[in-house]
């Protein structure tokens, strides 16, 4: 298991998701910021490894303004070079990547304007990790989208067009279980007719499911991984408590967590941690891990409440 963190690291004084606004643009200041962003990103990679987190998942703010209309310079050619460094520290420390568009990347839209901008955007996640030259066990995940008062057409809408998507995106693109529109059922549903590798959100489950324990939803999403996709990666945080469902912890529930091991001990997965301290959480999440390991886990023995 490779433990991990989403896009910033609050340790180091450095953040690679850094912009600026539309009004504010300049190709002298997109090229600053990209220098930064990319210089960021090594230094939260090198922070990292010597704190054994290997997973992280790169922030979508990478490069402002990829996908807009207004950016003209050749940003994929003018820093190759750093990318291809990049990449080369990554795979030489076995570091899985990720990236999570933002809610507004949806595949199955009515609008078609939302749907081209949508694409737009996964090309650029796509080319990120292609300049990184990463394997296909690099993800971008998504959501199913929305509902638009047709759960079933909205399905086969998202269906029909995955189908359509050019074969760079569709070998990187895997589908998250939700909170609110399309729960762990319904991605496998779409994952047999299109193959798509369906990421478990153990938060989202717990508030939306189809009666499934964690053990038994865990059964099902492993088994939509093929081997060029990876170990099967998963999402985990607990809720935080006196907030609304859904809400983050603030910090690692050691408790919520150690149940969470055991009862997902015979599955392989990386998991990355949703959670708001970032890299504190890692560690200390790699530390109980860690401890867990040598332990004897029986299968079936677990219960799947804390």
């Amino acid at each position: 298991m490779r433990i991990g963190y989403p896009c910033i690291n609050l340790s180091i004084g450095c953040k690679a998701d850094r912009k600026f606004r539309l009004k504010s643009y300049s190709l002298q200041r997109l090229i600053n910021t990209i220098n930064n962003n990319l210089r960021c990103l090594k230094k939260i990679l090198e922070y990292n490894t010597d704190h054994s987190i290997l997973f992280f998942r790169i922030t979508s703010d990478l490069i402002p303004f990829a996908s807009h209309p207004i950016c003209k310079v050749n940003w994929q050619k003018k820093f190759t070079h750093i990318f291809e460094e990049l990449g080369t520290y990554i795979k030489k420390h076995e570091i899985r990547i990720s990236m999570h568009p933002n809610q507004f990347t949806l595949i199955n839209p009515i609008d078609q304007k939302i749907f081209r901008r949508s694409l737009k955007e996964l090309r650029y996640h796509t080319e990120v990790l292609d300049l990184l030259e990463l394997d296909s066990s690099a993800k971008i995940q998504i959501h199913v989208g929305g509902i638009y008062g047709d759960k079933s057409g909205s399905m086969n809408r998202f269906i029909s067009r995955y189908q359509k998507l050019e074969e760079t995106i569709k070998q990187r693109l895997v589908i998250e279980n939700d909170d609110r529109g399309y729960n762990l059922k319904d991605c496998i549903q779409i994952h047999n007719v299109t193959e798509i590798p369906v990421l478990f959100d153990s938060l989202h489950h717990e508030i939306k499911n189809s009666g499934e324990t964690l053990t038994e939803a865990f059964e099902l999403f492993t088994k939509t991984w093929r081997k060029k996709d990876g170990l099967p990666m998963v999402d985990y945080s607990a809720q935080q408590s006196e907030q609304k469902k859904g809400k983050h912890a603030e910090t690692l529930d050691t408790k919520h967590f150690k149940h969470f091991l055991r009862s997902t001990s015979p599955f392989d997965y990386d998991l990355m941690l949703e959670i708001k301290d970032k890299e504190q959480s890692a560690l200390k999440a790699i530390k109980i891990a860690k401890q867990t390991k040598g332990k004897q886990l029986i299968p079936g023995t677990i219960s799947d409440q804390p």
